[in-house]
């Protein structure tokens, strides 16, 4: 009955003996540590995760003493070599003359973080969106207003070589208006359909693959069992493809890089919360380039538009894939390091496309 209760409470719980063997978990600890309990009921702890061997000590010493005790912030390295920062409290459970086993209960600190930042940054961005459309409408306006005084002034010259001029302020007109409508993003609805996340990534790949003339390698490692969502087929290829061909760009443009590399990894997610909401699975899908890296002072405003790391970049390919990816209610996420750039988008599988 006790068992049954704890298997439903989203905190991971865990269960040792006092020989530190893992006697039971809960389901939230299965997604927390990214294991399967059939498989660890049994084996030590550290089987399950490792801090360090003084959190095995401290672990000896409350069963012997019976005291229970908190650690805050720690960072625990899972059996698939993932990181984690957690809190966790440890319980002794009393038998009859001493200690019988060890309850822990662990709660993800770097989940909250990313929840928090995730927060931060859709406001900023919606404050940013809104900002570049009250500032595009006030463009638009006089940009109709010079290209129409230049046709009719052109309709007025006979010498063509003064309508050239006149047709320069024209075409310049119309790459500015182009320019805006970029920045204001996609303005048609998603048209949704039931989409394989893996065709649209294999298009882009093609696309990636012409661009770069076999200068970049692309690795593909997919998750078969990820289910079809529900998305628009060309935003998410647009969305796709303007990440990835970032990453190409920046490989292409560094020189200390030899074996330059392109990963597009996918795996299926499962209880995983975007923004407030928590999705019963979600389709990850990673994209890693072993460049450069992007310098740290751009990446709390990278997805912003005009934001771009490179001399000749306009700032807005990451701006369009985040509004994309924000349509289909999903999250991109950027971790940069020298030579290892990861962009994680997540889109959830079971929810159906609005506008």
């Amino acid at each position: 009955m006790h068992n049954l209760l704890i298997d439903h409470l989203s905190t991971a719980v865990l269960q040792l003996n006092r020989d530190l063997q893992i006697d039971y978990l809960n389901p939230a600890a299965e997604v927390l540590l990214e294991i399967s309990r059939r498989r660890i009921y049994g084996q030590r702890i550290s089987q399950a995760f490792f801090e360090s061997e003084s959190s095995i000590d401290a672990l000896e010493s409350a069963i012997k003493s019976g005291y229970p005790y908190t650690k805050r912030e720690a960072e625990i390295l899972l059996p698939s070599g993932k990181k984690r920062l957690l809190d966790y409290t440890v319980t002794p459970i009393m038998g009859l003359h001493s200690t019988d086993s060890l309850l822990i209960e662990l709660y993800p600190r770097d989940h909250m973080k990313r929840i928090s930042q995730e927060d931060e940054f859709l406001a900023s961005h919606q404050t940013s969106k809104e900002l570049v459309r009250s500032l595009a409408h006030e463009i638009k306006n006089p940009l109709g207003g010079i290209r129409g005084a230049a046709q009719l002034i052109s309709r007025s010259f006979k010498d063509e070589a003064l309508k050239d001029y006149t047709q320069v302020i024209i075409e310049e007109s119309d790459r500015l208006r182009d320019l805006v409508d970029r920045l204001l993003g996609p303005r048609q609805l998603p048209q949704t359909e039931e989409l394989n996340i893996h065709k649209v990534i294999e298009r882009v790949n093609q696309l990636i693959a012409v661009e770069a003339e076999d200068r970049i390698t692309l690795l593909r490692d997919y998750d078969p069992s990820i289910p079809n969502i529900i998305g628009d087929k060309s935003q998410l290829i647009q969305a796709l493809l303007n990440v990835t061909r970032n990453a190409m760009q920046a490989l292409l443009e560094d020189n200390q890089v030899h074996d330059k590399c392109i990963t597009i990894v996918t795996r299926a997610l499962r209880q995983f919360t975007i923004g407030t909401k928590r999705h019963r699975l979600v389709c990850c899908i990673s994209i890693i380039d072993n460049g450069p890296g992007i310098p740290g002072e751009l990446l709390k405003t990278l997805f912003y538009p005009m934001v771009s790391g490179r001399p000749d970049g306009t700032g807005l390919g990451l701006s369009i894939a985040q509004s994309i990816i924000h349509q289909h209610h999903g999250l991109i996420e950027c971790n940069s390091q020298p030579y290892n750039t990861e962009f994680n988008i997540y889109l959830p599988i079971e929810t159906i496309v609005q506008g």
